[in-house]
């Protein structure tokens, strides 16, 4: 569904992916794993068109999306989350959500999905008429999501949606993303919680210094020794 070949973005002289190759199966969630500074976000802000590439491509369906503009890539059906929020702290719940929709001009549908976003996080539909600055900060997650739902779209791209957050929020927002995707949204997901982020995903890749070092099914990369040591907090088991 959406394939990344050999992409290298560079900010200045300093390459931060360096000819990185990955696919996001249709269906899948897809979880890019690493350290503060690996070329996570650099990933995902190079498939929305937020970042300029300095070879490589970004094909989705088929087409190449390389250099197109971020608007047209929301039309396609890719959406991002991105790192923090970034709600719109003086729009009410609802107004955010319909800023999710602007591409869209079927109002009986968009209201539909409005509801459906209160279905899956209860909350917002308690504060709907509220400031988004004024929610705690799962709240606000739960509002980035459903913003990024409104798009209606075929991919989202989450940028570290536990950070931040208690746990029991951590919790709830992965069981959505569970959800999210068994409604039919593949998901690509970049998260410092590995151990959380591979329990829920098909497919990880783990990016170190811009480039993919290593990359198998979630549960297998929960086992693999060498992530357990770098990210997950365990030791290498010594060798008898």
């Amino acid at each position: 569904m959406l394939r990344i070949e050999n992409l290298t973005v560079a900010y200045g002289g300093i390459e931060a992916l360096k000819g990185i190759t990955l696919e996001v199966p249709e269906g899948n969630i897809v979880t890019l794993i690493g350290a503060n500074g690996a070329g996570k976000s650099t990933t995902l802000r190079s498939i929305m068109g937020l970042v300029k590439s300095r070879s490589g491509k970004v094909m989705y369906q088929g087409e190449e999306i390389t250099g197109m503009k971020t608007s047209e890539i929301v039309a396609k059906g890719i959406t991002l989350v991105p790192e923090g929020r970034r709600v719109f702290p003086n729009l009410s719940v609802v107004e955010n959500l319909m800023i999710g929709a602007y591409l869209r001009t079927d109002r009986e549908e968009i209201q539909k999905d409005i509801q459906w976003v209160y279905d899956l996080f209860p909350r917002l539909r308690e504060r709907s008429w509220q400031m988004a600055g004024t929610l705690s900060g799962g709240e606000q997650q739960m509002l980035a999501v459903g913003r990024a739902l409104m798009s209606r779209p075929k991919i989202m791209m989450m940028d570290e949606p536990s950070l931040g957050l208690a746990p029991l929020v951590v919790k709830h927002i992965f069981s959505i993303i569970k959800e999210i995707r068994d409604r039919g949204v593949t998901i690509l997901l970049i998260e410092q919680n590995a151990n959380v982020a591979l329990h829920i995903a098909d497919w990880g890749y783990v990016l170190e210094t811009g480039n993919i070092v290593l990359s198998g099914k979630g549960r297998e990369l929960l086992e693999n020794e060498e992530v357990k040591s770098a990210y997950l907090g365990k030791k290498k088991e010594k060798a008898k």
